[in-house]
């Protein structure tokens, strides 16, 4: 019983240091990226922020759509992510147990991501024309 106690809480005492440490983890500054950790952590915000960029214009052009073009929109896209998850995993693989490999990986997929964005705009200007 008093194993079980001591266990219990001990792994209480490690759940409750590891949230602490997630509180308190250093902020990032994404205006001079220093370490690598810095550039990995900026990288993937950027990846999201072009991420949601694209969910917006993809919503628009979704809503000047057909039911029928709109399936197809929806077909592609889901391809298309695909697409670009195994090929960023690609490019990314030539890192592999690396520190670079995050940066790698999300600067392909924001690179890829804002093309698609490019892309998905142009045929929003079709919509309208």
């Amino acid at each position: 019983m008093k194993r079980l106690f001591a266990a219990t809480l001990l792994c209480t005492a490690l759940l409750g240091a590891s949230a602490s440490a997630q509180k308190t983890a250093p902020q990032v500054s994404c205006r001079d990226p220093q370490s690598q950790y810095e550039m990995n952590v900026c990288a993937d915000r950027a990846y999201k922020a072009a991420d949601a960029v694209l969910n917006g214009v993809y919503n628009q052009l979704a809503a000047k759509l057909e039911e029928k073009e709109r399936a197809k929109l929806k077909a592609t896209e889901v391809s298309w992510l695909k697409y670009r998850d195994d090929n960023c995993d690609y490019e990314s693989s030539l890192y592999e147990g690396g520190s670079m490999r995050p940066l790698i990986y999300s600067s392909c997929m924001e690179r890829m991501t804002k093309a698609r964005t490019a892309e998905l705009r142009e045929q929003i200007k079709e919509q309208e024309q």
